[in-house]
């Protein structure tokens, strides 16, 4: 019985060392994959803790601006309404 299996093994070693080469190469492929996945759910977890924080801030900052942008706006409005009264009050008065 022994000395069937070393024959055996003898006149296939070449088919079981491919096996054996082939469980080695599909196990480091998914050793691969797992150490790929735990690198990009990684990333991803650092991207959500600090892009959250990120976009608060640009969303404050974009806030500040908008805010800066409105008093502008009714400054603006302000000056328009004034020179538009100044211009039309000539027009309502008779030439002499």
């Amino acid at each position: 019985m022994v000395e069937q299996a070393r024959t055996w093994f003898r006149q296939n070693s070449t088919l079981i060392y491919f096996l054996i080469a082939q469980a080695i190469a599909v196990g480091g492929g998914a050793a691969a994959i797992i150490a790929y996945s735990v690198r990009l759910e990684t990333r991803v977890m650092i991207m959500e803790t600090r892009g959250a924080h990120y976009t608060v801030a640009r969303m404050d900052e974009m806030k500040l601006k908008i805010n800066s942008l409105e008093e502008k706006i009714d400054k603006n409005e302000d000056s328009i309404k004034r020179i538009i009264d100044v211009m039309t009050r000539e027009l309502g008065k008779p030439k002499p």
